[in-house]
């Protein structure tokens, strides 16, 4: 289920970092903003120009941020000039980390000594961005075929949707990826993987 994540720290309770530059801004006003552009853009596709004008109750810097963090995330899409809602079940498959430590993560896979750390991320990561559990364990499923992961060995489970299942209390409990995945990096970077 998808939160309305703060545009500055992703935060989905009342409780923004200290640094976010919508801290001042309470559940009910960030969740409007994503209101309003979900329902404008659910009418029809709009150009970043007209969408501004078509929301119901004015524009703001808040909801400039968060149609950045929707075509960040994926849940938006422009085709040239116009702005439109990415269909549901293809915002899974969308998704990828730009940003590090996630990229070393994503693009490279898990290596010995880092699994723990890298799965933990991987599922806290898709949870972040707000998707099911079980679009979530399909990608993680398929991250760890597709980089390698599994192949190099190193896991107690007996199979990759066991290593997965073992973990959805990550998702349930919605932890946060960061942490865990600056320490898998610094695994994965120091291996010699990190050589090829």
């Amino acid at each position: 289920m998808y939160r309305y994540p703060c545009p500055g720290c992703r935060s989905t309770n009342v409780l923004h970092s200290r640094e976010c530059q919508f801290g001042d801004f309470g559940r009910q006003e960030i969740e409007q903003a994503h209101t309003d552009i979900v329902a404008t853009l659910s009418i029809g596709s709009c150009t970043r120009d007209s969408l501004p004008r078509e929301v119901p109750d004015g524009w703001s810097g808040l909801h400039a941020a968060v149609l950045r963090t929707y075509l960040r995330d994926s849940r938006v899409e422009e085709d040239g000039d116009r702005l439109a809602l990415v269909p549901p079940h293809e915002i899974a498959d969308r998704i990828e980390p730009t940003e590090e430590p996630m990229r070393t993560l994503y693009e490279r896979g898990s290596v010995s000594g880092a699994h723990d750390n890298s799965v933990f991320a991987m599922i806290a990561y898709y949870s972040s961005k707000g998707l099911s559990w079980e679009d979530t364990r399909h990608q993680v499923l398929r991250w760890l075929e597709e980089t390698g992961t599994w192949s190099r060995g190193g896991f107690e489970e007996s199979s990759t949707e066991a290593l997965v299942d073992d973990k959805r209390h990550v998702y349930e409990e919605e932890y946060g990826w960061l942490e865990k995945a600056k320490a898998a990096k610094r695994v994965i970077d120091n291996s010699r993987l990190g050589d090829g």
